[in-house]
């Protein structure tokens, strides 16, 4: 027997649909690209995605074709997000820190027909453009007082090429299971992989991700994504906002502290999202100037470990709630958020922080276990390390032209690649990616708890934890320190004393170096891959 429910297809686009019709008003606020503030509404944001799905079906573009965008987070890049998908292509995010190589490779391993992109990256497309050949058409996002003189092929204006439709088209009939996007995973280690998401489990997703142990957006808010678009499918960010009928807020290209700083006063914002690095910058922009951002209530920073001393500065401070969590590109990206649960709303003081510290519980839609190397289950007691696995319906299954390639195990679940503990209470907490952790005499020894344990020392920027060979104990720790301008450095036994009271003595690292710079990924991640190799024949000073 069958439910007598309507068949109402997931579709994105029902999204932007809700949000016209019960918040036609509520505005989509953005620095522009070009430099002023641009403002604008959902209802008209509706409007003008149909006019791009219209003018794409009118290029040709057919359900299942994919669509590129090379864009900062903008009320156009959003119109575009959804028109794309409303013409039931796929959109294709691209991420513009990628190496020219990269890039290259994605937008042809993908086959996008058209690319869309920003002012700011016509250079670098002109520099690969002979290197696109699936890319029939390059539409420049901004209007003709501002259309650069390019070589790029049958280049267009984007408000030039909407303004050749009039609006009145239907949204594209697709299935609900129809790909909707793909974003491709930084690639760190081999191939870039192509994560194909689809209407449905897009818009469960962020069903998921507004729950209000998650990010727990209403209409009220004012809701700033700092995180690009480009950048693991958003964190949802472009469907929860409209999805709430809350405003958003758009950043544009310019993410510095000072930046960052001045949209958040201007506009009020309530509720932002990014990497632990952008509030790292906004946090030293205003110890630096005294000022201070009293409307923010909450931030989720997620895409690497959050160092306690940001949550502490955050929460202490300036009265913002930290929300830290974990996701994947292959989630959607959202896996875990650490919300308070009654068995732990009591903590206090260093207790709340070492929670806090945590990636926290899954929403409802993702399933988790741990498992040693041989796939057999293990227990959740906060101590026991272990695979992080995880399973849902908004979560991979196969990647982009790579179908013949298991990626699950026999019970369905997908290997994150992270080595983590789940407590008695369900907070799982990473300790390390599988291949960055150090094995030291048999033990395994967590880089992510050591950086997070170092960056509290005063005067550190960042920190970086990596192996150094050993002849005993196989591997033991070394420590790469950043400094904030003007502080001086800490020895290897200054360091290790402060560190005496917050990690097991035989973590403490066997020796220091301290850089200008840490080099990081395409996603504002540590790259630990490039630091081995730096550091590949270091060995303690005698």
């Amino acid at each position: 027997m069958l439910g007598l429910m309507q068949d109402w297809p997931l579709l994105m686009h029902t999204v932007l649909d809700h949000a016209a019709i019960q918040h036609p008003k509520r505005e989509v606020v953005t620095r522009s690209v070009e430099g002023p503030f641009h403002r604008t509404d959902y209802a008209t944001v509706r409007g003008r995605a149909l006019k791009v799905a219209q003018r794409l079906v009118k290029d040709g573009i057919r359900p299942g074709d994919r669509v590129a965008t090379l864009a900062w987070n903008t009320w156009r890049h959003l119109e575009a997000w959804y028109g794309i998908a409303g013409a039931g292509a796929v959109y294709h995010t691209v991420n513009p820190r990628l190496f020219q190589d990269q890039i290259t490779w994605i937008m042809n391993h993908a086959g996008s027909r058209i690319l869309m992109l920003d002012l700011t990256f016509v250079p670098l497309v002109q520099s690969v453009a002979d290197r696109l050949p699936h890319v029939e058409r390059f539409i420049i996002l901004t209007d003709a007082a501002h259309m650069p003189e390019t070589s790029l092929r049958n280049a267009v204006a984007y408000e030039d090429w909407i303004a050749e439709v009039d609006g009145d088209f239907a949204w594209m009939k697709v299935d609900e299971q129809s790909a909707a996007g793909i974003c491709y995973t930084s690639g760190t280690t081999g191939d870039p992989k192509g994560v194909v998401y689809s209407h449905r489990s897009n818009v469960i997703h962020a069903l998921a991700c507004n729950q209000a142990d998650a990010f727990g957006l209403g209409a009220a808010d004012r809701v700033m994504p700092v995180v690009p678009m480009f950048h693991a499918n958003g964190w949802s960010l472009a469907l929860c906002g409209p999805m709430a009928g809350a405003t958003l807020v758009m950043p544009g290209a310019k993410l510095d502290g000072a930046s960052v700083h001045e949209v958040i006063e201007r506009e009020k914002v309530t509720f932002s999202a990014a990497v632990p690095t952008v509030w790292m910058m906004l946090l030293q922009h205003m110890e630096s100037t005294g000022s201070r951002i009293d409307s923010m209530k909450r931030v989720a920073i997620g895409g690497s470990a959050c160092p306690p001393a940001i949550t502490r500065a955050y929460q202490e401070k300036y009265g913002v709630q930290v929300l830290h969590a974990w996701g994947m590109t292959e989630l959607s990206p959202v896996g875990t958020l650490c919300s308070l649960k009654p068995e732990v709303a009591s903590l206090s003081g260093d207790a709340m922080l070492a929670l806090q510290a945590k990636q926290g519980t899954p929403p409802y839609t993702v399933e988790m276990k741990i498992t040693d190397d041989d796939g057999n289950e293990l227990p959740w007691d906060g101590k026991t390390f272990g695979r992080l696995k995880v399973k849902g319906p908004a979560i991979s299954r196969r990647y982009f032209r790579r179908e013949e390639e298991e990626i699950l195990d026999p019970q369905g679940f997908f290997d994150t690649g992270d080595v983590v503990t789940i407590d008695e209470n369900g907070y799982m907490e990473v300790t390390d990616r599988s291949k960055d952790v150090i094995k030291s005499g048999g033990e395994w020894i967590s880089s992510i708890a050591l950086e997070n344990a170092a960056v509290g020392y005063p005067g550190v920027a960042e920190a970086a934890v990596v192996a150094m060979k050993d002849a005993k104990w196989d591997e033991r720790p070394l420590l790469i320190l950043v400094m904030k301008p003007g502080v001086l450095s800490p020895s290897l036994e200054q360091m290790r004393e402060f560190l005496a009271d917050k990690v097991a003595k035989w973590w403490l690292p066997d020796d220091l170096v301290v850089l200008d710079e840490i080099p990081h990924t395409a996603t504002g991640k540590i790259l630990k891959m490039k630091l081995r190799e730096m550091f590949r024949d270091h060995r303690p000073a005698a």
